[in-house]
C-alpha cells in the first residue's frame, strides 16, 4: 500500500477524492486546515470523514488567513447568496487568495516526510465558482514546482498531483462517490451555515450541491434552512 496525502476539507469534493484514493490501493494520509474560516463545522466534518475512512493519519494544520483578509470565507464580508448566475465573469468574493497554493504547499512538505509520492486535492473545473487556483493548467504547473522545489523531485521521486474530480461535474462526483461507499450525510458544503450547522441552501457551494444532487437524481442527506 502506497502512502498518499490527501486534502481533506469535509466537503464532498474531498471526500470522494479520499475514496478514490482508497480505491486505487493508497494509504491515505488526511490533511485539514483551520485557516480562519467562518465556521468549524468543515474541520469537525474531516474529522468524522477521516475516522470512517480510516486513514492512516488525520492532521489539522493550523494557520490564520485572517491576517490577509480578502475573502468572504476569513473576513467580515457577506458571502453572495442566490447569483443570478455562477458562471459570471471575475472570481468571486468567496474566493480565498492563494488558498490552494498554500494547502499543496503544506501537502507537499508532508509528502517528503512521509516518502509518498501521491498528494490528492478534490479540486473541480466544471460544476465549480470560478476560482483560478481549481483550473488543469494550475494543478500541472504546482507539480512542476513540487518537482523541482523538492529533494524528492531532484533525487528522481517525483510527485504527482492527482485532481481525479477535475472534468467531473457534480453529478458525476456524486455518483461516483455513491459507487464507492461515501456517506454524503458525513460532509458539509455551505458557506454560511447557522450555529446548529443547517446549510443556507442559497450560496453558491450548496446551489452547487443541490444541483449535483437533483441531476444525479438522488436525495441530498444534509439539512438546509430552505429546500429547493
Amino acid at each position: 500500500m502506497k502512502p498518499a496525502v490527501v486534502l481533506l476539507s469535509g466537503g464532498l469534493d474531498s471526500t470522494t477524492t479520499l475514496a478514490i484514493a482508497k480505491r486505487d490501493g493508497f494509504t491515505p494520509h488526511a490533511m485539514t486546515f483551520r485557516y480562519g474560516q467562518r465556521h468549524e463545522l468543515e474541520v469537525d466534518a474531516a474529522r468524522r470523514i477521516a475516522v470512517a475512512a480510516g486513514v492512516a493519519r488525520h492532521v489539522v494544520v493550523d494557520i490564520d488567513l485572517r491576517v490577509f483578509g480578502g475573502s468572504a470565507l476569513t473576513s467580515d464580508i457577506a458571502v453572495p447568496k442566490d447569483r443570478a448566475s455562477m458562471d459570471d465573469a471575475g472570481v468571486p468574493i468567496t474566493y480565498v487568495p492563494a488558498r490552494n497554493t498554500i494547502f499543496l504547499s503544506y501537502a507537499l512538505a508532508w509528502a517528503e516526510v512521509l516518502d509518498a509520492r501521491d498528494i490528492f486535492v478534490g479540486v473541480n473545473a466544471v460544476d465549480y465558482s470560478g476560482y483560478p487556483d481549481c483550473r488543469p493548467e494550475y494543478i500541472a504547473a504546482f507539480e512542476r514546482m513540487a518537482n523541482l522545489a523538492t529533494r524528492a523531485g531532484i533525487e528522481g521521486r517525483e510527485v504527482r498531483i492527482r485532481a481525479p474530480l477535475i472534468e467531473l461535474s457534480k453529478a458525476q462526483i456524486i455518483a461516483l462517490g455513491i459507487r464507492l461507499g461515501v456517506d454524503y450525510a458525513l460532509t458539509t458544503s455551505c458557506y454560511d451555515p447557522d450555529d446548529d450547522g443547517i446549510a443556507c441552501g442559497h450560496c453558491d457551494a450548496c446551489r452547487l450541491r443541490l444541483k449535483g444532487f437533483a441531476d444525479a437524481g438522488l436525495p441530498d442527506p444534509v439539512r438546509y434552512r430552505v429546500h429547493r
